[in-house]
């Protein structure tokens, strides 16, 4: 799973610290996923996943009431698991250095509303269960918390990248960043370990066709009705200025590349533009196949990348005795 560094502008624990958050993650993904699939494996109920820092724990669950019966797996199954393969670790951390973990007030706690048959199924609901805890990592830190507007618990996009990118990828979803004291929201932000890039999403019905120039406006066509919008490039444009100048005055030297996406519409452009990939409802899928292969581990230069980013964001906030005081109140 790629990792939401900032989510908007809402408060986010890599900005707190950068080295740490990044292998915790993966740390804690994969100790969670250890021991959801050895109970699943040996029968026993999943009563809760939790943060466990303990790895004898996955070995010797509080809990032991069996519901589930015991499955024989075919070898094909086993092998499709690959939800610890990326180590993100290599240039970040010497791997025998002991992380101390800090106190975390997030508790990994999904819902099982179905027992899995097979192993990949068990996958899926881990994902998509890990997916939510995912937005309250991104959006929370010891002491302060930000409000989560619903609408990115249902955001499909989001989900996507997130679910099917490697844990070295670090996304930056629709961040606000100060640009001269104003604050401006950029659209998405991949960083790979040896590249950005800066993704602008163009999407409204289903099947629309985008006829696009190098004029300010471009023709949507639904059917037999046109429409003007404007040409999403102007804005993917500016987000790679932003990003270029931020890199430039940083001292960050990766390359920067353009992305226009569409999973439900179709781009027709005649020519092509320098440095910009048109990826619509056809390419699509291949784009996705290829994005994800990646096996690099993290580098250095991606964090500095990553840093030079966050130090430039705008950050809306609570304290969390605030946030509970409040809850208190509603109740």
């Amino acid at each position: 799973m790629a990792q939401l560094v900032k989510l908007q502008d809402y408060i986010s624990r890599y900005q707190m610290n950068l080295t740490r958050y990044p292998t915790q993650f993966v740390r804690l993904k994969k100790s969670q996923w250890e021991r959801v699939k050895h109970q699943w494996l040996s029968g026993e109920e999943i009563p809760e996943w939790e943060h466990i820092d303990n790895q004898e724990e996955i070995q010797e669950p509080k809990r032991r009431i069996s519901l589930l019966k015991k499955f024989k797996f075919k070898k094909q199954e086993l092998e499709e698991e690959d939800i610890e393969k990326v180590d993100v670790s290599n240039e970040l951390i010497n791997q025998e250095d002991e992380i101390q973990e800090e106190e975390t007030t997030l508790f990994f706690e999904p819902k099982i509303v179905y027992y899995p048959s097979t192993l990949e199924e068990l996958k899926r609901m881990f994902f998509d269960q890990f997916f939510h805890f995912q937005i309250k990592w991104a959006s929370s830190t010891l002491r302060e918390k930000s409000y989560v507007d619903p609408r990115f618990m249902r955001d499909t996009m989001l989900r996507s990248l997130l679910q099917r990118f490697p844990d070295s990828y670090l996304v930056f979803y629709y961040p606000i960043v100060k640009v001269k004291k104003a604050p401006v929201e950029l659209d998405i932000i991949l960083l790979t370990p040896t590249e950005c890039i800066c993704i602008t999403v163009v999407e409204e019905e289903n099947s629309a066709v985008f006829v696009g120039n190098s004029d300010r406006f471009w023709t949507k066509k639904v059917g037999k009705i046109d429409k003007k919008v404007l040409n999403p490039i102007i804005q993917l444009n500016r987000m790679e200025s932003i990003i270029s100048q931020l890199f430039i005055n940083n001292d960050v030297e990766m390359p920067i590349r353009k992305v226009l996406l569409s999973r439900n519409g179709y781009f027709d452009y005649p020519g092509s533009i320098y440095n910009v990939q048109f990826v619509d409802k056809r390419e699509y899928p291949k784009w996705m196949l290829q994005m994800k292969r990646s096996t690099s581990p993290m580098k250095r230069m991606q964090m500095h990348a990553a840093q030079t980013i966050l130090q430039s964001v705008q950050t809306t906030s609570f304290n969390r005795d605030i946030w509970n005081a409040e809850q208190q109140e509603e109740k």
